[in-house]
């Protein structure tokens, strides 16, 4: 290894650098607007957001209150905000509750209040508002489906935007005529705020057509009074130029670039020529798996485009179609698909983990492979090939004690993909 220490430790510590550059209590303070003459208000949901009231209490001077819904496990002890825990990723009543409760304190606010929004990802679930006429054992319903079906966040969020009564703007609309200010951490590709938590208080040029044909897509069986509210447009959101939203603003104030940034310094301080590929890298987990393989060959092979040693990192956020009895995870179907297509390529170590602490469904946030990985698993009698047509990726790794568990990160700026190809 080029330098010196354990290529697995390395990898975890550049893991680390990239959770660590995107906690709240490093960047949120410089974001914060000045008091206004009125109450301050504050707002908020995803896994992120009790840290970022946290942060928000530490640094802001003068009265503030509010709410925000983090996931169950992700709580902060907070002085002035209330925080309360909800389900993710299938929305449960406690995060419907927590919506209502939210919705309801928009109410009444005058020109001279602010509202600070405190967002970030796993937003969409957490407030799971369904519009007058629908109930949330169907979002909850429609949610499972899109989490299998293989289709992206976007598309995810383009539906949970024309189903609910709190995103797609519809929050900042329902505070006006105060001032908005919306902080976010961004954990979807191209940090769009529409996407971001489904946008509560970002206006979405989308459209109920548009979410009618993300359903038809991935053939997503949907409630009648569901189909009808998107065919009716009663679903529509909230539009750009929308008067209700002139005193809304938006600042992202950690993002993925960020976290790869991160990385990226402490690799090249350990000696290794560094690239990022890409922040919005999606796609089916198993395929990005190929691509990144066939190009960790190519270096291996020909030098091209990249002379070892090097590491390649990469974010974004792939999906999985879950069609075995497995339960998915993103970066843990990644790095058995890049495993598979390595054939224990000798000199080739990976991470790949989430930066929330969480893939998929699993309290895990990835995994590491090694050269040895394959050839280990088959010792124990296990088929890496079997494992990764199952959708069985935490399974896997877990029999092996690769896999990687931080806990709740506090953060959220997507995934995190690192593979480290040593010197010859």
């Amino acid at each position: 290894m080029s330098g010196s220490g354990d290529p697995s430790t390395l990898l975890r510590a550049m893991f680390e650098a990239a959770i660590a550059s995107a906690q709240p209590a490093r960047v949120l303070a410089r974001f914060l607007p000045a008091a206004p003459r009125g109450r301050v208000i504050v707002l908020g949901a995803g896994k992120a957001s009790a840290a970022m009231a946290e942060a928000l209490e530490t640094a802001w001077e003068g009265p503030l209150g509010g709410l925000v819904v983090t996931r169950t496990g992700y709580a902060r002890a907070c002085r002035h905000i209330e925080i309360v825990e909800a389900a993710h990723p299938v929305p449960d009543a406690a995060g419907a509750e927590g919506a209502r409760r939210m919705l309801a304190m928009a109410e009444g606010l005058s020109a001279d209040d602010l509202v600070i929004a405190l967002i970030s990802g796993g937003g969409s679930a957490l407030l799971p508002a369904p519009l007058p006429g629908l109930t949330l054992a169907m979002k909850q319903e429609i949610n499972r489906a899109l989490l299998r079906s293989g289709a992206s966040i976007s598309e995810m969020n383009i539906v949970r935007r024309h189903l609910s009564a709190i995103k797609g703007g519809r929050l900042a609309a329902a505070c006006y005529p105060a001032r908005v200010v919306t902080l976010l951490i961004s954990d979807t590709p191209g940090d769009d705020p529409a996407d971001i938590a489904s946008g509560p208080t970002v206006a979405d040029a989308t459209t109920c057509a548009d979410a009618l044909a993300v359903l038809a897509r991935y053939r997503i069986e949907t409630p009648r009074e569901a189909r009808e509210a998107l065919e009716g447009g009663r679903g529509e959101s909230v539009k750009p130029g929308d008067p209700r939203l002139a005193r809304a603003e938006t600042h992202i104030i950690a993002a993925p670039q960020m976290a790869l940034e991160a990385a990226a310094e402490l690799a090249r301080a350990a000696g290794f020529a560094t690239h990022i590929l890409g922040d919005a890298i999606e796609g089916e987990a198993r395929e990005v798996g190929k691509v990144m393989a066939g190009l960790t060959h190519q270096v291996l092979r020909h030098g091209q485009p990249f002379a070892a040693p090097c590491i390649l990192l990469s974010g974004g956020e792939t999906t999985v179609s879950v069609r075995g009895q497995g339960c998915g995870g993103r970066n843990v179907e990644f790095l058995l698909s890049l495993g598979l297509a390595l054939s224990g390529a000798a000199r080739v170590h990976a991470l790949a983990g989430d930066t929330d602490g969480v893939d998929g469904q699993v309290d895990v946030a990835g995994a590491l492979l090694t050269p040895t990985t394959l050839a280990r698993a088959r010792a124990m009698g296990i088929d890496p090939a079997a494992a990764l047509d199952n959708n069985d990726g935490h399974g896997f790794f877990g029999a092996l004690g690769d896999s990687v568990i931080t806990g709740p990160t506090l953060t959220n700026v997507n995934d995190f993909r690192a593979i480290l190809i040593d010197a010859p």
